[in-house]
């Protein structure tokens, strides 16, 4: 446990070996794990796509996909108060939504290391949450 414990932490997850090594180094920031919020950011729907067009993919099921998938990875009773959401949209926005919504005190967020004409391609979501951020920001490196 952290001499400076938070009454409201969030880790935000692409389900990487990075991010969920974040979730157990985010509980050490918490007296209980209720304290702790797990957020997983799924793309919008391409309307084109064919499990749209055929009605056999949409948002709930997406969502209760990737909850029965956190579930399996992060079982017993150490985890089971963990508070786990997941939003649709563009990662960097929804977690700083997401983090002024439950009035989080820490963001724990893993950087995937992307650097140079990468960075510049694919962005960096750590980074526009580091920027952005209402709250303080722990970036854990690879």
């Amino acid at each position: 446990m952290s001499i400076f414990p938070k009454k409201s932490v969030l880790v935000p997850i692409d389900f990487s070996d990075e991010s969920i090594e974040a979730i157990n180094v985010a509980l050490e920031f918490v007296e209980k794990t209720s304290d702790l919020w797990v957020l997983h950011v799924l793309p919008r729907l391409n309307p084109a796509e064919p499990g749209v067009r055929w009605h056999t993919v949409d948002d709930l099921s997406r969502k209760q996909h990737v909850e029965k998938v956190f579930h399996e990875h992060f079982p017993g009773a150490k985890y089971e108060s963990i508070n786990f959401s997941v939003a649709i949209g563009t990662p960097g926005p929804e977690i700083l939504d997401y983090a002024k919504s439950k009035k989080v005190e820490l963001i724990v967020i893993p950087s995937h290391g992307h650097n140079g004409i990468g960075r510049f391609l694919i962005g960096s979501v750590a980074e526009r949450v580091v920027r952005y951020s209402h709250c303080p920001v722990l970036v854990l490196r690879k």
